[in-house]
């Protein structure tokens, strides 16, 4: 009978983590950009009417 290759195993859940995590921030990253960008709908920013 083979042994459990653990190293590999431990690799692969590493690597899942570290796309995961990736992705969040990604994800993360995108939505604070769309809440800082202009509005499309041809409304002036409320920011800027001051």
């Amino acid at each position: 009978m083979a042994k459990p290759n653990y190293n590999f195993e431990k690799r692969q859940r590493e690597l899942k983590k570290n796309k995961k995590k990736a992705e969040k921030l990604e994800k993360k990253l995108n939505r604070n950009n769309t809440a800082d960008a202009v509005p499309t709908d041809g409304s002036p920013d409320p920011a800027q009417q001051g």
